[in-house]
């Protein structure tokens, strides 16, 4: 079992990024609205956040094995539905 990072830099990096890709998700947002293909790179955006926040955050890469593949899971499944659901929700 690995142990917490107890080291604050990547923390802030990882913090940024965060709020990058919301800066990203905004601006996307903003020019382009309801274009049909948004659905792809809000999903993409929304995949990125949650593996972000549950890496070095919740720390779940160092948690036991099925814990961070239900974790993953949860976090790929938001993206997936979403992208299901703006192809063929109509």
């Amino acid at each position: 079992m690995n142990r917490p990072n107890s080291k604050i830099s990547p923390l802030v990096i990882a913090w940024l990024g965060l709020l990058v890709l919301t800066l990203v998700s905004l601006v996307l947002g903003n020019r382009f609205g309801h274009a049909s293909w948004m659905p792809l790179p809000v999903a993409a955006i929304i995949w990125i956040k949650g593996t972000v926040v549950s890496s070095y955050f919740i720390e779940s890469n160092g948690a036991h094995p099925l814990i961070a593949w239900i974790v993953r899971a949860f976090i790929a499944f938001v993206p997936a539905v979403l992208v299901l659901f703006a192809l063929f929700g109509r």
